[in-house]
């Protein structure tokens, strides 16, 4: 163990209650969190803070466990993999490519500081897009639910208007047959809106991930095709595709050009490809959202309550003796 990885925790644990103060224990959005984390460590890093210490300096409870397990002489990338394993979801899913950017950038000889400045930047990025994503898909999950609440409000109409509603469904052949299609209809309908929304979600929150990650394997040197294969084996637990890097790479290889500059311009595209796809995928489930409204929750509403409402009306003036 160096001198500077002794002094730098005790130093970090005293710099801690000031990092209260200015705000590093929130609990913001996880990714947009990572990117703010992974900003601050680039930044001591390149003040020359060795990287097992670097970790120590950060007001996160994962970074306590990477730390330690640096100090205990794992790979920083293997100990980030390792604590990221205890996380839910997305943030694990940020963790891991944290731990694939910061491998690359260890197996190909770039510079890590600017690595995870520039990385810092991308998961902004990629928080940026999913917040997108929620604010977009807001609306028409906001509109599924409150049409599939009518039917309900129906029922209620027809009570706040005096007639036995609730008694013909409860206590009618004729009710309970309504009862049973209209809430077969419902949860029709509520399965169905779901899915339907559900397919307009991203299914990643990485686009332009491959690109990224070779950009960092070719600026630290590394030849073509072992940039490749070292973030191929990087992206393959993520579920990741390298998708548009192989194009970018054969044609810096036919041109014989720098390749890290154009990855870096095909990840940005990749971004706002995902972003433009996401628009068209709202726009048409804002139509589509239509389908179970007319097949399932309109009909639902007619037999729970206009039906009730008719039958009601019957039996206290035509049927009343």
């Amino acid at each position: 163990m160096s001198p500077d990885d002794r002094v730098g925790p005790a130093a970090a644990k005293r710099a801690r209650p000031l990092a209260r103060r200015l705000g590093g224990g929130d609990r913001r959005d996880p990714v947009e969190r990572i990117a703010r984390l992974t900003h601050r460590l680039a930044a001591l890093l390149a003040g020359g803070v060795p990287p097992s210490s670097a970790w120590s300096y950060l007001e996160e409870p994962i970074a306590d466990r990477i730390a330690e397990g640096a100090r205990r002489g794992a790979p920083v990338a293997g100990a980030i993999e390792t604590a990221a394993a205890t996380l839910p979801g997305e943030e694990a899913r940020a963790w891991r490519i944290l731990a694939a950017a910061w491998a690359v950038a260890a197996e190909s000889g770039a510079p890590l500081a600017p690595t995870l400045e520039r990385f810092a930047a991308t998961l902004r990025s990629l928080a940026q897009a999913r917040r997108d994503a929620d604010v977009a898909l807001a609306g028409p999950s906001a509109t599924a639910r409150l049409v599939l609440a009518l039917p309900c409000v129906s029922v209620l109409f027809g009570l706040a208007l005096g007639f036995d509603t609730m008694g013909v469904l409860l206590r009618s052949s004729l009710g309970w047959a309504c009862l049973a299609i209209g809430l077969a209809l419902l949860v029709l309908g509520a399965t169905w809106s779901r899915r339907l929304v559900r397919s307009a979600t991203p299914a990643a929150i990485s686009p332009g991930l491959a690109s990224d990650l070779l950009a960092v394997a070719v600026s630290g040197g590394a030849p073509l095709d072992r940039a490749r294969a070292l973030v191929a084996r990087r992206l393959e637990p993520l579920g990741e595709p390298m998708g548009e890097g192989d194009e970018v790479l054969e044609l810096a290889r036919r041109a014989g050009v720098p390749a890290a500059d154009l990855l870096r311009a095909e990840a940005g595209e990749a971004r706002r490809r995902a972003a433009s796809e996401l628009e068209r995928r709202v726009a048409r489930l804002s139509v589509t959202l239509m389908i179970p409204l007319g097949v399932c929750v309109l009909p639902a509403f007619v037999v729970l309550g206009v039906v009730p409402m008719l039958v009601s009306v019957v039996t206290t003036t035509v049927l009343a003796p």
